[in-house]
């Protein structure tokens, strides 16, 4: 007989999965891989021999029976008073407090879980049970699994972390060595199987959870040596193998976006092997379970399997008659499952199947159900009510909510707008809220179902109402994104797709009201300080997810923007600031000056037929490709600027009047979406036929927050020059020589004597943090080629050798230099290409100065001419070195000198923008 069949037969109502949608994934899949692995060890209930009180044991067994009802509540409240009347006996305390760590987890009081399981461990140890210690570990690392803090997990359950390898560097063989007092070494030292098998499933889990596959694998598999037939071994196998097919078919198509063709094809590969590992896997453990008669086990792994079959249907991992076969075997099997965690969420699940997700966000959209109205309905009220009856105020918020958006989607789609089912909606979406901030338990779900209300409040026609439930949406979702968005890049949601519609929604909203006059003048300035703490706040979180942890923000003013204008006046002086927000069918510009009111327009085409003449946010993006790819032509000797002039017209001519009331000699950008990629600098006044970096500064920032304004006295700096000229190949990609990078580095040595130059052979990653940890550098100039992709593992700088420095290389080498007084200052990055037309990649290059700790960089936009590039260079850090210059003004004067190219005896091509327009000021531009 298997261990844990064995574990399963002893304590029946004990093994269960712990299905608890973290919402945290990529393509936001309920569940899809945090059902997580439970594997709960206990003692046997009764065991309470050394009670000083028949009372005691009374309670106890009162709390027994009330767990096995579903009365979770009740049975809390017996064992509280048995804790109560024998409080001083650590034997009978460490099994209670065991038993009500179970409980509250059931009901979803997690802090109150983690507190009953430490106090089990202190318990334990005090009459030195130390293999019950071990379990108690065991336990108490699989709240924090539940919690999203697999760290935690890691540390009680081994004490040791293996961090996770980067992508471009082979796997170790790193062998299992944990701590003595870890829960798997204590398993190990007293030859206790089945605790064995639990700290190796619960540590593979959360290795899973850390995006470290490699690692969950060996895990896990180290426990089916253990057990090798059990279902819930099998179950986390097919979960890290699914999750990491995820993870290949993101890097594929990030490779094939960055031209890396051979890597595409191989990532490729290597995602359908995973999907049918997984797949194999599922497959085992539901048979197993089916087996053993383990219903919650069987479940568990249909809905995997179904999922798999769901997400890869483009693959075709299941046929259409086997992935049909497996929603019919769950839809039967979910009938015989007792109220529990997995019932519930089991019914949302499958009432919100799709054979082909396409990355469909669950409650913020409306998908393509597969299965028949009438079996979603009974599914989601079967939902409902096992939630009330388990008493669990996570289960009713999830169950409520998933029905309240059901009957949202339901209105929606019939003919006319059916507000009867609007208030079916509406009154199941309150329920979800109510449920939610009870004791707020839900909080990550409490901001789903308050936007969801906001939506259906927007279809009644009742806009304040709406505002109110998307202002607290927005609210809440600030409080816990840092938990959201700091996971590891590999397991979290993508963030554009889940919560991005929210920001957006509520800055739409506000400004709609301020357009209609809704809202009396006196607070529309409040009103607009709200739509731009929004808009800043929803840059922040994509820059924040883009790069998957928190150090990007580590330098973030907690000053709103309203106020770093007001405090930073004198600093700010002469310098406009420029927002933009991207909606579904309109664009806004925020103008925002020190000392003055907040302006805002839609963009707008003053040519174009109607009362509004609003652009379309689908025209303004094709009129920014058309502009781009213009751009990029460098054989039109005679560049034609209308579509610059027509894109002048719609984001700057409104606030001409404004520019110069004030007398603003820069401007400084803050963009979204697909507005990041484009070079200002190059927009055309028709009037004064002159380009708009004639007239201001340019520079751009992702976020006025993560700014340091400050001028510093660059009269004796030094630089580090790190280039190459030689034809490099990294994974079948090829970059091609940069032949007057010589001439480059040659100048910027002129300018700074005490620079040092590192060029081919002599720029290898090693070799460069070696140097940066000999001496300080305020400058770093880097020319060669720099790839930003749309993922940062992408992104990455041509070294010598065919080697390359990635973003994370390059910040471990500069972040270790921030607590010193010269840290880097200006990195500058001048052979740059992006995946054009890829958003993500242009915020990849926003964002990599502050991902690496310096205060401001130069880079460009695209593939520039090296010969140029070499002209822009020598000019900017001439000007640089002028005290009273500030970095956007030396960048200026720079690409004026190529606009009058012939006057100033330069290659006449240069006055075309493509050699002076790519390259852009990011960060503190003073």
């Amino acid at each position: 007989m298997q261990i844990l069949h064995k574990f399963s037969q002893l304590f029946p109502g004990i093994i269960d999965f712990c299905i608890q949608p973290k919402l945290k994934l990529h393509r936001q899949r309920l569940n899809k891989g945090l059902f997580l692995l439970s594997l709960v060890i206990c003692l046997l209930w009764g065991q309470l021999v050394a009670a000083q009180t028949p009372n005691v044991n009374l309670l106890v067994e009162q709390g027994i029976k009330a767990y096995h009802g579903g009365n979770f509540t009740k049975a809390i409240e017996s064992w509280k008073q048995a804790i109560n009347e024998d409080k001083n006996n650590p034997t009978v305390t460490a099994v209670i407090q065991e038993n009500l760590g179970r409980a509250y987890q059931q009901i979803g009081e997690n802090a109150a879980a983690i507190a009953s399981f430490t106090a089990a461990i202190q318990d334990y140890g005090r009459v030195e049970n130390i293999q019950q210690v071990g379990r108690m570990k065991s336990e108490l690392a699989q709240v924090y699994n539940n919690l999203g803090q697999p760290r935690k997990a890691i540390a009680l359950l081994c004490g040791n972390l293996i961090e996770k390898l980067p992508s471009y560097e082979k796997p170790k063989n790193q062998e299992i060595s944990c701590i003595p007092e870890s829960a798997s070494q204590i398993a190990s030292k007293y030859n206790d199987k089945i605790a064995q098998v639990a700290a190796l499933g619960i540590l593979g889990e959360a290795y899973r959870l850390t995006g470290n596959y490699e690692q969950a694998i060996k895990y896990l598999q180290a426990g089916q040596k253990i057990a090798p037939e059990d279902f819930l071994i099998l179950n986390s196998l097919g979960n890290v193998y699914n999750s990491r097919a995820q993870l290949r078919d993101l890097q594929a198509d990030s490779a094939k976006k960055a031209g890396i063709i051979s890597k595409e094809k191989e990532l490729a590969q290597q995602s359908i092997s995973d999907y049918h590992q997984a797949k194999e896997y599922f497959q085992a453990s539901v048979k197993n379970a089916r087996d053993r008669q383990q219903f919650i086990g069987e479940i568990r792994g249909l809905l995997n399997l179904i999922q798999l079959g769901s997400q890869s249907n483009q693959n075709k991992v299941l046929q259409d008659d086997e992935f049909n076969q497996n929603v019919t075997a769950a839809l039967q099997v979910l009938e015989t499952v007792p109220d529990s965690n997995t019932k519930v969420y089991g019914g949302i699940e499958l009432a919100y199947l799709q054979r082909d997700s396409q990355g469909t966000t669950l409650f913020t959209a409306c998908p393509q159900r597969f299965l028949a109205d009438e079996i979603v309905v009974d599914l989601l009220k079967k939902s409902v009510l096992a939630s009330e009856n388990l008493q669990d105020n996570r289960l009713i918020s999830y169950a409520n909510g998933a029905s309240g958006h059901y009957w949202e989607c339901q209105a929606n789609n019939a003919k006319t707008l059916d507000k009867t089912k609007l208030k079916t909606a509406l009154k199941y979406t309150q329920a979800a809220i109510i449920a939610a901030d009870n004791k707020l338990n839900a909080k990550d779900s409490l901001y789903l179902w308050e936007w969801q209300a906001g939506r259906i409040f927007d279809k009644l026609d009742n806009s304040e109402a709406a505002i109110e439930a998307y202002q607290r949406a927005f609210d809440i979702l600030e409080d816990i994104r840092e938990d959201l968005l700091t996971a590891e890049r590999d397991v979290q949601f993508d963030f554009r797709d889940v919560v991005r519609p929210l920001y957006q929604k509520l800055a739409q909203s506000r400004l709609e009201l301020l357009g209609v006059g809704a809202i009396a003048d006196e607070k529309r300035a409040n009103e607009l300080s709200a739509v731009v703490k929004t808009v800043d706040a929803l840059k922040l979180a994509e820059l924040q997810n883009y790069f998957g942890n928190d150090c990007i923000l580590s330098g973030l003013n907690p000053q709103q923007v309203g106020e770093l204008l007001q405090e930073n006046s004198a600093a700010f002086k002469n310098t406009a600031f420029l927002s933009s927000i991207i909606l579904e069918d309109k664009t806004g510009i925020l103008l925002q000056l020190p000392d003055r009111p907040t302006k805002f327009n839609w963009i707008k085409d003053p040519n174009q037929p109607g009362t509004d003449k609003i652009v379309s946010s689908a025209t303004l993006q094709q009129k920014i490709a058309e502009f781009r790819q213009g751009l990029l032509r460098k054989e039109d000797i005679n560049y034609d600027p209308t579509i610059a002039a027509q894109l002048y017209d719609w984001i700057i001519r409104p606030f001409v009047a404004d520019l110069e009331l004030n007398k603003v000699t820069t401007l400084v950008f803050i963009q979204d979406g697909f507005l990041r990629s484009v070079p200002m600098a190059a927009l055309y006044n028709r009037e004064n036929k002159q380009y708009l970096v004639q007239t201001y500064a340019v520079a751009t920032t992702p976020s006025l927050r993560l700014t340091t304004p400050k001028l510093r006295d660059r009269s004796l700096q030094k630089a580090l020059i790190l280039g190459v000229t030689e034809t490099a190949t990294i994974e079948g990609k090829t970059f091609a020589k940069l032949t007057a990078v010589n001439d480059e580095i040659s100048t910027i040595q002129n300018i700074f004597p005490q620079s040092q130059p590192l060029v081919n052979e002599n720029f290898v990653p090693e070799k460069f943090q070696q140097t940066l940890e000999k001496s300080t550098y305020p400058i770093v100039h880097i020319a060669s080629h720099a790839q930003f992709g749309i993922i940062p593992e992408d992104t990455f700088i041509v070294t010598g050798n065919n080697k390359k420095l990635t973003i994370s290389q390059l910040e471990t080498a500069l972040r270790n230099l921030n607590s010193k007084p010269d840290s880097v200052e200006l990195l500058a990055l001048t052979a740059c290409q992006t995946a054009v037309g890829d958003d993500r990649a242009t915020l990849g290059l926003a964002g990599v100065a502050l991902q690496v700790g310096v205060k401001s960089a130069i880079a460009s936009l695209w593939n520039v001419n090296d010969q140029s590039t070499s002209e822009l260079v020598k000019a900017f850090y001439t000007n640089y070195r002028n005290a009273g210059m500030t970095i956007a003004q030396a960048l200026q004067t720079a690409q004026i000198r190529m606009i009058d190219a012939k006057k100033q005896g330069l290659n006449p091509l240069y006055e075309h923008p493509a050699y002076w327009a790519a390259t852009i000021a990011i960060g503190n531009w003073l």
